[in-house]
């Protein structure tokens, strides 16, 4: 899948856009330039992508809130470039959203591998069951995704983190099915289980306590040994 990726390299440096556009185009890839993040939205108001190289320091918008910003409204994977490679300027580039970062001056050739591994991690599990935009209901708890908020059987509202709610949309798009702890980290963007970021095995810890009625027995997110973890209830779609 990989040699038919779309990517998009968004970077105010013309050097950079052509060298990358031509690199990348070289190994098979279909790759699109844009010069700032106005022409980003614009391209991709019309266009698909399956990953997109982003510049963390842009004249007018940085590079951090356009990733945030993609972070909210799309799953497209985001690799940062940056000349700022201390300790805390990863920790804010993988908090904004990115799925990695690379530091500049940086190897085509590494970049390139990167790329494929975060499009393998992307493209590991097929499309979702359910809409991006639809309200979906399982055992009485309804999830509005088009306001990303999660309301319990009560009707109470469930206070979510990003992470959280990251992590229950793919369980409500893959219920009933094994999903790894890779799986869920290629689909989710707390995709780095180094020093900067949880574990799965806490993040899911911690959604269990808002939505399971006893955590050490779990009935909606079940573990199975050696295998992962199973979104046990049906989900449906709510007609609107």
């Amino acid at each position: 899948m990989t040699q038919q990726a779309h990517i998009l390299i968004v970077d105010d440096d013309r050097d950079i856009r052509t060298l990358l556009s031509r690199f990348l185009q070289s190994h098979g890839f279909v790759a699109s330039v844009a010069a700032s993040g106005k022409e980003m939205r614009a391209f991709l108001a019309n266009q698909h992508v399956d990953l997109i190289v982003l510049d963390r320091v842009m004249p007018g918008e940085d590079g951090l809130e356009l990733c945030h910003e993609l972070q909210q409204t799309t799953r497209v994977p985001v690799i940062l470039l940056s000349l700022l490679g201390s300790e805390n300027d990863r920790i804010e580039g993988f908090e904004a959203g990115a799925d990695d970062y690379v530091l500049k001056p940086f190897s085509p050739a590494e970049l390139l591998g990167r790329i494929r591994a975060v499009l393998r991690r992307a493209n590991d599990l097929p499309r979702g069951n359910t809409a991006s935009g639809s309200t979906v209901e399982f055992l009485g708890w309804v999830l509005d995704r088009s306001k990303r908020q999660l309301f319990a059987p009560d009707g109470s509202l469930v206070t979510l983190t990003d992470g959280d709610y990251e992590l229950l949309e793919v369980f409500v798009d893959y219920p009933q099915m094994v999903l790894t702890r890779d799986q869920l980290l290629g689909r989710t963007r707390g995709k780095h289980t180094g020093p900067f970021h949880r574990s799965m095995d806490m993040r899911i810890a911690r959604l269990r306590r808002k939505i399971e009625t006893g955590a050490d027995q779990p009935a909606i997110i079940r573990t199975l040994r050696n295998k992962g973890y199973v979104f046990m209830p049906d989900v449906k779609v709510r007609e609107e």
